[in-house]
Order: C-alpha cells, then structure tokens, then sequence
C-alpha cells in the first residue's frame, strides 16, 4: 500500500536560512557549552529558565542577543550560547530508526555529488538526518523526493525536518510507501539525477533505480554489514546498466588539544556503515569486462538465502516510536 503526497512542492520562503542568521530567538535551540565543555541543548520560550544543579538563568537573558553570547547563572558559572550546526542537530533530536551520522551524511552528499538543482530520490527515511543534509545540497530550486515505508517513520521525520527548517521546505517532498510502488509515480523515467538507498535490502530496487536515473547517474547505497556491501555490489554487476561498484567506509578520530599535549582522542567514531556507488550506463551499452578474477570460494552457491538476521537488521519497538512520535509533535495529528 502506497501513499504519494499529492499537493505540489510549498513556495514558503521557511528553508531555514533566515532563521539561522540574526539575533536568538524565541523558539530558537540553543546550545550552551559550560566551562568543562559539556553540552545542553535548549529551546528559548518566554519566561523560560535553564536549571542545574548549580544555578539557573532566564531564557530572557539570551533572546535578542546575538550568537557567541555568554550568559552567567546564578552561582556564576558561565555558557555559551550557540545555535546548534546540523551535525549538532541530528545527533541530540528525537529518532525512531537509528540515524546516519554525520561523517557518512557528509560523504553522501560529496562522493555522490548531489548539487544545487538537482533531482534527488531518498529511500528510507528514517529520522531524518539524511534528508536535511540532502535538502541543504539541493536548495530551494533542488528536488528531493523522500520515500519511507513506515508511515510512524515518516512523521518522526517530518517533525525533525520541520523543526530544523523552521517549516516546510520548497524542495521537499515526502511520501509513505514502498519504493518499487512510489517511484514510478512520482518521476519518469529517466529523468533523476541522484538515488541515495538507506534500506535493509537496496538491491531488491535495483530495476526501479536503473529506469528512473539519467544516463550518468548516481546510486549511492548506505548499508550496515559486509553481507550487505557484497550482495549489493554483485547484483549491480549483474543487472548490467551500471559501470563497476565502488564501495569504502570512513573513520572519524578526534584530537586533544591542550598546549604541548596534543595526541589522539581515546574513542573514536568507528564503523557505522558501508558506502557503495554506481553509475547509471547509458542505455544499450555493455560495461566493459572485468578483468580481474575472483578468488575461488567469494561467491556463495546458487541456493544461498539471505534473511534479515544475517543482514543484522534490528528492530525498533513501537513503544520507543510512539514516545518520539509525541516528542516531535507528530502523534498522528496529520498524516505524512
């Protein structure tokens, strides 16, 4: 069962931008850094008070002021006030299904090369971290078409998105369905620039990716296990209409920076996922044969099956989504 959003793209101006320039705000989410560099993440209200245990301050003592402030409590410790960046946002906002961090959302947006204007389909939701970044690539003149096949999903994201934005964005449009179901309905053939796929088994939507990308286009896959990345790239392979599968994981570590004490962070940002690309061969054409061999025993026999433990899925219970449905103010009042 499929729902396509059937009004046309909003011409608000609310992208975001403004609201991100300027004095803060009410309604604003500040982030405040204490003196030890612990983060707290506010929403200025009127009347509003910011408490610890150590103090409080009125949410009055920062609207109107301009970011970089610094505002003192009660007991003297002071913070500073900052809007959240994007990658502050979506790792500290409401989530259902786990969300794509911020290194992997970067490397999305660049290795897949989504510009200005483009036309772009995203295929599992989620939260809506991915989406913002989609949605500041493309622009306002962008189209990005969302695709979720859980409605509960669909509106965790909304509210994400909306709250990020400051409303709806004009580029974006969400839809509740499978993909192999919606996709046709909502772009011809031919004529999307980018596909990004965040789902359990992207290479089930192979077919319906080939017909709508452009000659040239990008599929970008974001899988969680090596089980995943190989039958991904072998099924591209196979289908025949994309040139070779490039596949690659990326690693984050921090720093320590104290004078003379600078040395490498104990944790790190390790794996989270796996990136495959693929470009779209123009139609009729051959891709050249590989020339390299594999080694005996990489392929698994013809009756091999693949479920969805040992595709490491993990299920999100209905209590936890329900919970963040409220928390981002979509508990059913509208429909995605």
């Amino acid at each position: 069962m499929t729902s396509a959003d059937p009004t046309p793209p909003k011409t608000t101006t609310a992208t975001g931008a403004d609201l991100r320039r300027g004095p803060l705000r009410v309604g604003d989410k500040v982030q405040l850094t204490d003196p030890k560099g612990r983060l707290h993440t506010i929403t200025l209200t009127p009347g509003g008070t910011f408490h610890t245990h150590k103090g409080y301050f009125r949410h009055e003592e920062l609207i109107g002021k301009p970011e970089g402030w610094v505002v003192t409590n009660t007991a003297g410790i002071e913070y500073l006030a900052l809007r959240p960046l994007l990658s502050d946002y979506v790792l500290s906002m409401p989530r259902g299904a786990a969300v794509v961090y911020p290194k992997d959302a970067g490397q999305i947006v660049q290795m897949a090369d989504i510009f200005p204007g483009a036309r772009v389909v995203e295929a599992g939701v989620g939260s809506g971290a991915l989406t913002m970044s989609l949605l500041r690539a493309v622009g306002d003149a962008g189209e990005l078409r969302s695709i979720e096949r859980r409605e509960d999903f669909a509106a965790i994201a909304r509210g994400n998105v909306e709250t990020f934005f400051g409303g709806e964005h004009p580029a974006w449009r969400l839809s509740v369905g499978d993909l192999a179901d919606v996709l046709p309905t909502v772009a011809e053939p031919g004529t999307i620039d980018r596909v990004v796929l965040d789902m359990l088994a992207p290479w089930e939507n192979i077919d319906v990716v080939a017909r709508a990308l452009v000659p040239g286009g990008v599929l970008v896959a974001y899988v969680a296990t090596a089980t995943q990345l190989s039958r991904t790239a072998e099924d591209l392979r196979a289908d025949g209409r994309f040139a070779e599968p490039t596949a690659w994981e990326s690693m984050v570590r921090g720093w320590h920076l104290e004078g003379l004490a600078v040395r490498p962070q104990h944790r790190m940002i390790g794996h989270t996922g796996f990136l495959v690309t693929a470009r779209r061969l123009a139609d009729g054409v051959v891709p050249p044969e590989r020339k390299r061999r594999p080694a005996k025993g990489a392929y698994p026999g013809p009756d091999a099956e693949w479920t969805e433990e040992d595709l490491g899925e993990r299920p999100v219970s209905d209590k936890k989504v329900r919970r963040v449905r409220r928390e981002v103010g979509q508990d059913g009042a509208h429909e995605a």
